[in-house]
């Protein structure tokens, strides 16, 4: 790849994370810049938590704690044990170390500044050298509509690990939220823009969901190169594959293609998902099959180096 090149990526969380590891360590990592979904964050003891923000960044920096793939690794949870017996609720992991990053984030927007001003502070304290850009400054919450009413989508993730049946997904306050700055422009001037192998619908979606996003993906359409996250009809993680059954979509790379397909030149594949390849090239897309599942470093840079030579 030519170190010349600038790649811009949509990423979610824990999926996203190892892609973009890869990247990073195979590209000028100050080519690359990263535009993260905030429909999971939550206010939670009275502190700004921004899930996807944190993953992206504590990988980057090599702090993530790399079994779970969120948190800071040898982490210690006795804040949180001691919240609990104060009878706050204790469903969400909060680790001692990662309450500082809240703590600093929390502070910055109460003192007026942005949730792009706090992103960028805790990724160069933590020395990652590429640009972390949230989708938006506004708060655009992803809410599930579900048997047991509506949720917040961590309520649902994480409280209630996924059992409650999706009936609809909602990003509230997405239709007057803005891009956040750098944004648009990241997508226009880069050379290539990759979307992460993250859930299409709650870490990809919500980042569509804000005004002008999706129209400027469309403008480059022939920059964009889509990795499926769904792998023989199952989710590389999380709740992918049910979510999409549950709401009509087919839980194949198929079902996923037909989603992206209005903004995405190239749809990579899983070899296991070779037989879908005529299906995905009728929507009008040029298909690559490459190992898409990534479980050492050695097979997260194989793909980041393979998508940033396409």
């Amino acid at each position: 790849m030519k170190q010349s090149e600038k790649i811009t990526a949509l990423a979610g969380g824990v999926g996203a994370s190892k892609l973009l590891l890869g990247l990073y360590e195979v590209m000028d990592p100050t080519l690359l810049t990263i535009i993260v979904n905030t429909g999971d964050d939550i206010v939670l003891h009275g502190l700004r938590i921004s899930p996807d923000l944190d993953i992206a960044t504590y990988t980057l920096a090599g702090v993530v704690d790399s079994k779970k793939g969120w948190g800071l690794r040898a982490e210690t949870f006795r804040a949180l044990k001691h919240l609990a017996a104060y009878g706050r609720p204790n469903w969400f992991n909060l680790g001692d170390r990662d309450l500082a990053t809240h703590i600093h984030r929390t502070a910055l927007l109460a003192e007026g500044k942005t949730l792009s001003q706090a992103a960028d502070s805790i990724r160069k304290a933590l020395g990652v050298k590429s640009r972390i850009l949230p989708m938006s400054d506004d708060p655009v919450p992803t809410m599930i509509d579900s048997n047991e009413g509506e949720l917040h989508f961590q309520e649902y993730l994480v409280k209630r690990r996924t059992e409650p049946i999706v009936k609809g997904i909602r990003f509230a306050g997405a239709e007057s939220a803005q891009p956040a700055p750098g944004v648009l422009e990241a997508i226009r001037e880069s050379d290539r823009i990759l979307i992460c192998p993250s859930n299409p619908l709650i870490s990809i979606g919500p980042i569509l969901a804000v005004p002008q996003i999706r129209d400027q993906l469309r403008s480059h359409k022939q920059k964009v190169i889509s990795v499926c996250p769904i792998v023989a009809g199952k989710s590389l993680k999380g709740p992918s594959d049910k979510m999409l059954s549950q709401l009509g979509h087919a839980p194949t790379a198929l079902g996923v293609a037909k989603l992206y397909a209005d903004f995405t030149a190239t749809f990579i594949i899983d070899p296991a998902d070779k037989p879908q390849a005529p299906a995905i090239a009728a929507l009008g897309m040029k298909v690559v099959i490459l190992p898409t599942v990534m479980k050492t470093l050695a097979q997260k840079c194989k793909l980041g180096r393979a998508l940033a030579s396409l």
